[in-house]
């Protein structure tokens, strides 16, 4: 299919200089003219070019785009866990890559519940969903990653603004490099759970000194 692309896109090039002047025979795009020529390397370099460019673009730098469904947040549970409405449908949703203070843990917990709260409250509850590998976990969440806009992660802005830790499980891990890019950005600015007084154990480790009932 690129090789009948190529040929074509090199023939309408070559459109110009199909006759020599006015009344001359008419020349084939393969007669060896070095004008010709030179037509030719030139427009299969520009092929190759645009195509090694269009390869070259990570599926993570992709934007989330307005083809992902949309649904709005009902209620916050903590930093990482939201109820929401998607297509006539409700679902307890868990946020992917990411792990936030318990509820226990304060202040962090409420801080973080209250974080992810302000952050849909700007779109008055609306954001896009996108799910990985891995739709559901044990506990039957849906697990996804939720946009603001075509942009804007709020899995991300968790971790950058320092109310959650990286915490990827495969194969989930479409925006890994993201999220890690997020919690380190976080750690260099001290922001949030990594600055003074910041969390002492992490989420995990809490969870397993107090495991659910």
């Amino acid at each position: 299919m690129f090789s009948s692309v190529r040929y074509a896109i090199v023939d309408l090039l070559l459109q110009p200089l199909r006759f020599r002047r006015e009344g001359e025979p008419y020349m084939s795009w393969i007669d060896k003219q070095p004008v010709v020529m030179h037509r030719i390397v030139m427009s299969a370099a520009w092929y190759y070019a645009l195509m090694v460019l269009c390869l070259s673009v990570p599926a993570s730098s992709v934007r989330a785009g307005s083809t992902l469904p949309e649904a709005r947040v009902m209620e916050v549970n903590d930093g990482d866990t939201v109820v929401i409405t998607m297509e006539g449908k409700t679902y307890r949703t868990r946020l992917i890559g990411i792990d936030a203070p318990e509820m226990g843990q304060e202040p962090w917990g409420r801080k973080a519940k209250k974080h992810l709260r302000e952050l849909v409250k700007g779109t008055g509850g609306m954001v896009r969903v996108e799910t990985d590998i891995t739709k559901y976990d044990k506990y039957d969440r849906l697990l996804a990653y939720l946009w603001l806009d075509d942009r804007t992660l709020i899995n991300e802005l968790m971790l950058r603004d320092g109310y959650a830790v990286l915490f990827t499980i495969q194969p989930n891990s479409t925006h890994v490099e993201r999220l890690k890019k997020a919690q380190h950005a976080a750690r260099e600015n001290r922001s949030g759970i990594w600055g003074p007084n910041g969390l002492t154990e992490r989420p995990g480790e809490y969870k397993k000194s107090h495991p659910r009932k």
